[in-house]
């Protein structure tokens, strides 16, 4: 059995370009930095590496992190400018023994020191969006928060190493040194061997409150299949944090056991992209309804062709 998944339609030509690598025998680590790399460079993703979105000063600030659930080890980059790349300089860090997080300046100048390039990752398209939402703040006094889509990976291999992993830029117009759950292990992505790997996407400040990707990852390790691992985690999640909290943001969650069983859960509309020793690459569109079941459906295929010939295009 082997596998991949990864969150938002943005994922799928990486994990299209990939996957054969993982039916080759290819270690699960880099096809998911692959994956992942191919997403950070291509400019029209808006949320993840370059070209992503800037904070409120008109800075790119990327997270990312990696975990590889054979060795538990964990390599992870918070709020790093000027790396186009931060899914490998997290990788890297996990091969450390200590110093595994780094933030800031020190994430970038362990990348620097390890031969990664300095580089302006702002493109015109980003800047003039940072320039309209900022004027829209000033003179509508609209909220400035919007754009965080992580892109999350969790692969399995054919030997049964697990290994998953985050990238994104947070959220648009962030606070300078904002930090989501994307590179928080157990927030934003967990991975064991032994059981199944997860990650998140949403709002990083109501994720992290929930731990839920570990909380995943334990309830398959319990026994529960991953779809029903993903949405019990979410539900009774966000039942408490309603009741203590008073409010609940976008919420997005999926998962892999090392059967290369997939589940998700999600509290809005959201999409996905699975490939499997049982299935080639595959967009899933997915939703909540009214009465709080999740509908799941393979995204058609007149649906995807559009959007493959758009993204080429256009910003996403």
């Amino acid at each position: 059995m082997y596998g991949m998944i990864s969150t938002w339609r943005m994922a799928y030509e990486g994990v299209v370009n990939q996957f054969e690598r993982l039916k080759e025998g290819e270690f699960a680590g880099n096809v998911l930095e692959a994956s992942i790399r191919e997403i950070e460079d291509f400019e029209n993703f808006i949320s993840v590496g370059y070209g992503g979105l800037p904070n409120e000063e008109g800075k790119l600030q990327l997270d990312a992190a990696y975990m590889n659930g054979s060795t538990f080890e964990i390599g992870a980059v918070a709020g790093m400018e000027d790396i186009k790349n931060p899914i490998s300089v997290a990788r890297l860090l996990s091969q450390d023994r200590f110093n595994i997080f780094r933030v800031g300046d020190g994430a970038k100048k362990f990348a620097e020191s390890e031969g990664f390039l300095s580089e302006n990752l702002l493109t015109d398209y980003s800047k003039n969006k940072w320039e309209e939402r900022l004027k829209k703040v000033e003179n509508e006094e609209l909220t400035p928060y919007d754009g965080h889509d992580t892109v999350g990976t969790v692969v399995l291999d054919k030997d049964k190493n697990i290994v998953s992993g985050t990238s994104s830029s947070g959220l648009f117009m962030k606070k300078k040194g904002r930090i989501g759950d994307s590179p928080l292990p157990g927030s934003g992505f967990y991975a064991d061997s032994d059981i199944g790997g997860a990650t998140a996407t949403g709002l990083g400040e109501d994720l992290m409150k929930g731990i839920l990707s570990y909380e995943v990852v334990r309830r398959m390790g319990m026994g529960l299949s991953p779809m029903d691992a993903a949405q019990t985690s979410l539900k009774d999640f966000e039942e408490k944090l309603e009741r203590k909290y008073g409010k609940v943001g976008a919420m997005s969650l999926v998962c892999m056991n090392n059967k290369g069983e997939w589940g998700i859960a999600t509290n809005v509309d959201f999409t996905f992209v699975v490939a499997t020793n049982e299935q080639e690459p595959t967009i899933y569109t997915s939703k909540r309804t009214e009465d709080g079941e999740t509908v799941i459906e393979k995204a058609a295929a007149e649906w995807v062709e559009e959007y493959l010939s758009n993204v080429l295009t256009r910003q996403e």
